[in-house]
């Protein structure tokens, strides 16, 4: 995607932010990540920052788009940083921790564990809806078993509410990781196509 973007006169800039790969488990397991504060947002919001002070980035049209944690934190940037975020694209990403911890520990419960549960839900995209402007294309299938499809059509229904512009692509009987080429064909077409018309940012064919 990064490349197709990149080949359509995008620039791209991919974050490796803390709790990623490649830097060993104190990288991985950074402080306060994830449900815990989604410290990580700190990266995509620094880098997001740099690319507005670059001479080739126009500054008004700088997007997000990531899949799965990568869709939480697209969901973070323009859900907390829309000033910056001018439009994004979240492919079946977490909105909502306390809904997304029942699905790995069953016995998580957020009404007995009032402290973890206001953190967890301080961490989510949900919790900022009201600070949402910027435009989303939400991407999902709606047999999701890592990251529950009702997390999309919840936060969908919220930003609806408040007049933002949402865009939908679910695909009927399809899990987290798409099974087929079309799927996935078909998702990332739809994220070009969402940004040529959100930021206008798309190359011309006449253009050097």
């Amino acid at each position: 995607m990064n490349q197709y973007l990149a080949s359509r006169g995008y620039v791209v800039l991919s974050v490796n932010y803390r709790s990623g790969i490649a830097y060993g488990m104190e990288f991985r397991e950074a402080l306060h990540y994830g449900a815990q504060g989604a410290s990580e947002f700190n990266d995509v919001l620094g880098a997001g920052r740099y690319l507005r002070t670059r001479p080739d980035v126009d500054p008004k049209r700088i997007g997000l788009w990531g899949g799965s944690y990568g869709g939480f934190l697209t969901a973070m940037g323009l859900a907390r940083a829309s000033d910056l975020f001018a439009a994004g694209v979240d492919l079946h990403g977490v909105h909502d921790w306390n809904i997304e911890i029942q699905n790995w520990v069953p016995s998580y419960d957020p009404a007995k564990q009032a402290d973890a549960a206001k953190l967890a839900y301080e961490s989510s995209p949900i919790a900022y809806v009201k600070d949402w402007r910027s435009p989303v294309l939400l991407i999902h299938g709606d047999d999701d078993r890592n990251v529950q499809f009702s997390q999309t059509v919840q936060l969908a229904a919220a930003l609806r509410t408040r007049g933002v512009h949402v865009e939908e692509l679910i695909f009927p009987d399809e899990i987290h990781d798409f099974l087929t080429h079309a799927h996935w064909a078909a998702a990332y077409q739809a994220a070009v196509d969402f940004f040529a018309l959100t930021l206008g940012a798309e190359r011309r064919e006449s253009d050097p």
